[in-house]
This record gives C-alpha cells, structure tokens and sequence, in this order.
C-alpha cells in the first residue's frame, strides 16, 4: 500500500490496552474507597441507662502444676480454698469465664475434681487449654 508520501506502510491490528488496564484500575480504587463509606447503618437516638446492659466477660486462667499447686491468673491459691475462691470469682462476675491449664503428670482425679468445684460454682464456661501436636518428622 502506497501512502501519499510513498512509503509503505502497514495498519496495527492489535488493540492496545494499556490505557483499558489504566481506566480499570482507577475504577478499582474509587470502589475500594467508596464502598466501607456506602453502608453507614440507620441513624437512631439511642436512649441512655446510667448501668451497661451488656457485661463484659471476665476470663480466668486457672493453672495446676503437677505438685499440686493452683495459681488463678497469677495468684497462688491453696487447692482446699479454691472453691471458696471461685464462687467468690462468680458472684463478683457473672459472666465468668475459666481457662483450666493442668500439667499432664497431675492426676486425672485431681484434674475431674477441681472441674467440678468450678461447675458448682456456677461457671457455664470453662476451657482446657492444651498445646498443639507437634508432629516430628521421620528419617527412613
């Protein structure tokens, strides 16, 4: 094809789409700002209590060494006053909730036990904390 300068010249079939990534990925980024700021909720007047309706819940780490010794938190507590200990904890805070870490060398009657103390003070949530099985690796 002869162009009016007489060189040869040949179209460009191709579509270029740098500029169709460019526009896309400015609509990308006025999306990712404006939509957290779309949905803002119903606006209400909520009224006022001067006492907080929802409790926080308390969490309590109740430790048992393999000797016998009990710590809440970090507080030694004798293991005949823990029950004691406990129901003072549940009437204090309602919404008590245990974490129970035993050494695995402590007896399970010892362990059954000090669960029991824990149901009859009145504590609906109590969780056994154990360590992830570390699986070792095998040369063959």
């Amino acid at each position: 094809m002869m162009g009016p300068s007489g060189h040869n010249r040949r179209l460009m079939s191709e579509i270029n789409i740098i500029p169709l990534v460019d526009v896309v990925l400015v609509l990308l980024v006025i999306f990712m700002i404006t939509a957290p700021l779309l949905y803002r909720g119903i606006d209400v007047k909520l009224p006022q209590a001067a006492t907080n309706t929802a409790q926080a819940e308390e969490r309590k780490v109740l430790t048992i060494q393999k000797n016998r010794s009990v710590y809440l938190d970090e507080e030694k507590v004798a293991f005949n006053r823990l029950k004691e200990r406990l129901n003072v904890l549940k009437a204090a805070s309602p919404n008590l909730s245990i974490y129970l870490r035993a050494d695995r060398e402590v007896p399970y009657g010892t362990v059954v036990q000090v669960m029991d103390w824990v149901k009859q003070a009145g504590v609906d949530r109590l969780g056994i904390v154990t360590e992830p099985l570390v699986k070792e690796l095998s040369v063959r």
